[in-house]
């Protein structure tokens, strides 16, 4: 009896193996892209400009054209902190012209946070790059925000400085 159920174990790893040896090839062209959901204007032409570069970064994007103010205010940022548009990824809030690779970063290493932002729309930052703006690069700040541990409110440190 243990002959046969270590025979059939071992049957069905090699098909297990085998099986996933085929569909390699044909996954291997796909990077799996992480879901992201953007809430915007939808007249904003910077903020078409940010999530592009989001899509071209690896992040699935759904956008919802509906204005961004609930649901900031929702998830529990406060509008000193905000900007012009509001993403989810990975269980974090992302508020305005965030760039890729800080989403990224945020999302390796998992801080206990509500999320990152940079306030306003500094000049030079993702989405607020184009031929418009001369090149012109103004310093900014990445956020990450953080729930108070008392009480309500958050409070935010650098996660990533931008100076020119």
């Amino acid at each position: 009896m243990q002959t046969t159920i270590t025979t059939r174990r071992h049957a069905l790893h090699l098909l297990a193996a085998a099986a996933s040896t085929i569909a390699l090839p044909a996954l291997a062209g796909k990077s799996a892209q992480t879901p992201m959901e953007v809430w915007k204007d939808p007249n904003c032409g910077c903020c078409k400009d940010w999530v592009a570069i989001m899509e071209k970064s690896g992040f699935a994007v759904t956008v919802h054209d509906t204005g961004n103010n609930a649901v900031r205010a929702k998830l529990g940022l406060p509008s000193n902190l905000g900007s012009c548009h509001t993403a989810l990824v990975g269980g974090y809030l992302i508020e305005g012209h965030v760039p890729a690779a800080d989403v990224h970063k945020l999302l390796k290493e998992k801080p206990k946070a509500l999320g990152i932002t940079v306030p306003g729309m500094p000049v030079g930052s993702p989405g607020m790059d184009g031929p418009e703006y001369g090149g012109r690069k103004d310093p900014f700040d990445v956020l990450l925000v953080s729930k108070n541990l008392m009480g309500s409110g958050v409070s935010t440190s650098v996660f990533s400085s931008y100076r020119s």
